[in-house]
């Protein structure tokens, strides 16, 4: 089963700017695209006043010009569209349980794409079970054109950012770009170190060079799977999140893995992944930790 690269969409221009994103991936991965829309009547806390019919007529009609406008653009990409009825966190969730992505548009600083607000967008992000990759308004395709790099968030140890990696790579290569691996560190209370950790760390000659062999161990097996792909290690001091906003000058996208934190109030994404979410400019993929 060819699994497709799925765009949600809403009308808003942050939408179709995703669409247009989707549909270059999906021409560059070879992998269908399927343009939809979360429709739910009444909406949510509204009481069905009539109009329903006309509404379902609009979302029908927005979904189809979406997807002819980037069939025109890549004729020979499928393309496919459809209207999902029910709730938009429960719709785009089934969507992504058999998609290679899900593409949102963002607004950042606030609401996630035009339907997706505040929590609700949140949850999508934090429960989907693919990568998902979300798209600004002005996005445009001449950063992927212009040799910029893939950006990619690694942590913890080895397997922690595999997925991430995996995603960064795969995209690398089906661009003929470059990634570039950030690695963040801090300086913990060194009451915060085992023993075991302690000697790992007089072994490699101290915190730094601890760190920069660390990334260079979770990178191994991505550079042997993928030996075209140009690879720039980047370890530093800071918190993550502004380590890799720090590297957007010089990113087409910027990925970074993601564990849902679940509370009495629902599923949430880290700090780091909220971060980059909210301010970086380029289009920022969200993968699950496998």
């Amino acid at each position: 089963m060819t699994h497709p690269i799925t765009v949600g969409v809403d009308g808003s221009p942050e939408s179709r700017a995703a669409a247009a994103w989707a549909g270059r991936e999906a021409v560059r991965r070879g992998v269908p695209l399927r343009v939809t829309y979360a429709w739910h009547w009444p909406p949510h806390g509204m009481v069905d006043g009539g109009g329903g019919d006309e509404q379902a007529r609009w979302a029908r009609e927005m979904v189809r010009d979406v997807a002819r406008t980037v069939a025109d653009t890549h004729p020979d990409l499928p393309v496919s569209d459809e209207v999902v009825h029910g709730a938009a966190v429960e719709a785009l969730l089934g969507e992504a349980a058999d998609a290679r992505a899900l593409v949102l548009g963002s607004r950042g600083h606030g609401a996630v794409v035009g339907f997706l607000l505040g929590s609700v967008g949140q949850q999508v992000i934090a429960e989907a079970g693919c990568p998902v990759v979300l798209v600004r308004a002005d996005d445009r395709a001449a950063p992927e054109a212009a040799g910029r790099e893939i950006v990619v968030g690694q942590q913890g140890e080895p397997d922690d950012s595999a997925a991430a990696l995996k995603f960064a790579f795969e995209t690398a290569a089906a661009r003929g770009a470059g990634v570039r691996a950030v690695r963040a560190w801090s300086l913990p209370p060194v009451f915060a170190y085992s023993p075991g950790s302690l000697k790992l760390l007089d072994e490699a000659g101290g915190l730094e060079p601890y760190e920069t062999k660390a990334l260079a161990e979770a990178l191994q097996p991505w550079r042997e799977r993928f030996p075209d792909v140009p690879v720039t290690p980047h370890v530093e001091t800071g918190s993550a999140g502004q380590v890799l906003l720090a590297q957007t000058p010089r990113a087409q996208l910027i990925v970074v893995g993601r564990r849902a934190h679940r509370s009495a109030l629902g599923s949430r994404i880290g700090s780091v992944a909220h971060a980059v979410i909210h301010h970086a400019p380029c289009p920022v993929a969200v993968v699950p930790h496998s």
